[in-house]
């Protein structure tokens, strides 16, 4: 089915309904739950004001800020062939190739097919005059005084992880390490470093200032819930929520994942998941971020499950809208969300 072309304005002036800055975690095919959420947000009268994302999150968040309606995107992530992501040489399919194109490549699959999907998805349903570049994003505050005391902001910030810096990129911010003018700056090159899950697909390698080469891969691995990303400075209470829309259920007590170990594989996973995870539980933690973070079970799908089936894609998408739905209204013992109390009891100086 052809998802229809539109010709968007700029919601970054946005007018009428609730602005809302996103934060969206990365989980591969699971963004479709993703669209879900976002979906619901959309028609309870939110607009989305800025968007920072990992991985998958990171190709949402690209098409969401390209003023893409929300309805559009879920039909574009359901409708998508994800194996066709899986690209390279045809001796990759065999398991001796994806040995020797992690050895030689470190990782197997090419991002390319990816790259070229998401350019061709901001081309036929973007705004015509796009660029492709951070320019075409470039914020602007609702108060003018406040907007003409600020540096250079876009309404996307993709996150990529330096392996040789051993530290988080945000983008297009930190372009200017990479000799990039941050409006410059590709967004599907962004976006193309965030997804680049180690070992599963090559890592994207950028030139640096001093001439050297740095390993960029997938946001997730040193961050993939930034969820502070737009919280004012000094503690100021926000003038709008941001919401965190997080691709695992609702955590029991605290924010830790458990680990269940059994032997030396469970082992390492358990060593992986507390490194990843710890970044993000720190700053989940010291801004009561629970309270606003909405919570899609979507266990039953490994990220990089590309041959998803019908079903498995509806159940994506139907428990993205579900928790949505519950977030707002309230569900069981959670509250309905409301952000007079939010700032009250979370962000209220003192």
């Amino acid at each position: 089915m052809a998802v229809p072309h539109h010709s968007p304005s700029r919601s970054s002036n946005i007018s009428g309904g609730q602005r809302v800055d996103l934060v969206l975690e990365g989980g591969g095919v699971k963004g479709i739950a993703l669209a879900g959420a976002i979906e619901v947000l959309e028609e309870r009268g939110y607009r989305v004001n800025r968007v920072a994302g990992s991985s998958a999150g990171s190709i949402a968040g690209a098409l969401v800020t390209a003023d893409i309606p929300a309805s559009t995107l879920v039909q574009i992530l359901r409708e998508t062939d994800y194996r066709m992501f899986q690209d390279g040489p045809f001796w990759v399919r065999l398991l001796p190739g994806k040995v020797l194109s992690v050895l030689l490549h470190n990782g197997i699959y090419r991002t390319t097919a990816l790259a070229r999907w998401l350019e061709q998805q901001l081309t036929t349903h973007g705004r015509p005059d796009r660029t492709g570049t951070f320019a075409d994003l470039r914020y602007r505050d609702p108060d003018p005084e406040l907007d003409a005391h600020r540096g250079e902001e876009y309404r996307l910030v993709v996150t990529a992880s330096d392996l040789s810096a051993g530290r988080l990129r945000l983008l297009p911010a930190d372009a200017d390490a990479f000799g990039i003018t941050p409006s410059t700056l590709r967004v599907v090159d962004a976006v193309r470093a965030s997804v680049s899950i180690p070992l599963f697909f090559r890592p994207a390698k950028w030139k640096t200032l001093g001439g050297g080469t740095s390993w960029l891969v997938d946001g997730g691995m040193l961050s993939n819930f930034p969820v502070s990303v737009f919280d004012r400075e000094h503690g100021e209470p926000p003038r709008w929520p941001t919401f965190g829309i997080k691709l695992s259920a609702r955590p029991e007590n605290g924010f830790g994942t458990v680990n269940r170990i059994s032997g030396p594989i469970s082992f390492g996973k358990a060593v992986l998941n507390t490194l990843t995870g710890f970044y993000d539980r720190m700053h989940i933690e010291d801004s009561h971020a629970v309270a606003r973070t909405i919570f899609i079970d979507t266990d039953a799908v490994r990220p990089t499950e590309f041959d998803l089936s019908d079903e498995d894609r509806e159940m994506l998408y139907q428990q993205g809208r579900r928790a949505a739905t519950e977030f707002l209204d309230g569900a069981g013992a959670q509250q309905a969300w409301d952000f007079a109390q939010y700032i009250a009891t979370y962000r209220s100086p003192g």
